[in-house]
This record gives C-alpha cells, structure tokens and sequence, in this order.
C-alpha cells in the first residue's frame, strides 16, 4: 500500500484586547477570545471576519490567523 504524504493545514483564530492599537501585543493573554481552529484558510478567515466585524468599534480589540502547521512543521 502507497503511502501518501498530504499536508494537513490548521488555523488558529483568536483575538483579544491589545494595549496599542498599532501592535499585536495583547493586554491580557489569559482571556483571549480562541474562535477554533480550521482545516483550511477560507473557513479560518470566515471566523476572522465574523469576530473582526463583530467587534470593529473597539479599535483595542484585534482578531488574527495562525498557521499552526507552520509552527507544528516549521521545515515543511
């Protein structure tokens, strides 16, 4: 049997309040807001754009997308 070597991509999607609007630094790492985590970038950047728009009058708030599969296989 062949051995198939596709890639499996994961997304973290999660904000928080920051202390400066202009960085990515969050004032309190221990309430962040994590949205999930997506098998694909399209559905990753849905949760994004729902939680950034929910929250678009509060400029101390910042949603992001991680690659996890990056960090989890930096090489590959």
């Amino acid at each position: 049997m062949e051995e198939t070597n596709a890639k499996q991509t994961l997304y973290l999607v999660m904000g928080g309040r920051v202390s400066d609007p202009r960085k990515l630094i969050f004032a309190d790492p221990e309430s962040l807001h994590v949205a999930g985590v997506y098998s694909d970038y399209d559905a990753a950047e849905d949760a994004w754009r729902g939680n950034a728009q929910r929250t678009v009058d509060d400029a101390e708030m910042k949603y992001v997308v991680v690659p996890l599969h990056k960090l989890l296989d930096p090489e590959g």
